[in-house]
């Protein structure tokens, strides 16, 4: 049973930056592991998503250009730099995990999921 663990998040003003870290209890080369996100009353949304194996990445419209994902596949941890903040980034963030690699920002095709991490964006 893979175990994710989410960290970094907080309450930040707008126009602020935060890092977000996803440690996992053993990530492999098939996986790929994505960051998503849900604000009250709203579906959840994938945000971004990177393979372990080449480092590939997808990102969402609305965080393209201001987020990045990265890993460290030495320390099974994945991040997520979160520039430009804006009000609407507002919301819990949950990392996930596919073990079969296939690079999507679907919710249903991740097997494993963290228990998330507030993210506030707020003056």
């Amino acid at each position: 049973q893979l175990q994710l663990v989410e960290s970094g998040g907080g309450l930040v003003q707008p126009g602020g930056s935060l890092k977000l870290s996803c440690r996992g209890s053993g990530f492999t080369l098939r996986y790929t592991i994505a960051w998503f996100r849900q604000a009250p009353g709203k579906e959840r949304e994938g945000v971004s998503c990177i393979s372990m194996s080449d480092g590939s990445t997808r990102y969402s419209d609305s965080v393209r250009g201001r987020f990045t994902i990265s890993r460290d596949n030495a320390e099974d941890t994945v991040y997520l730099q979160m520039d430009s903040l804006k009000p609407e980034d507002t919301a819990v963030y949950y990392c996930a995990a596919d073990v079969d690699g296939v690079g999507s920002l679907l919710p249903i095709i991740y097997d494993y999921w963290g228990q998330g991490t507030q993210v506030t964006v707020s003056s």
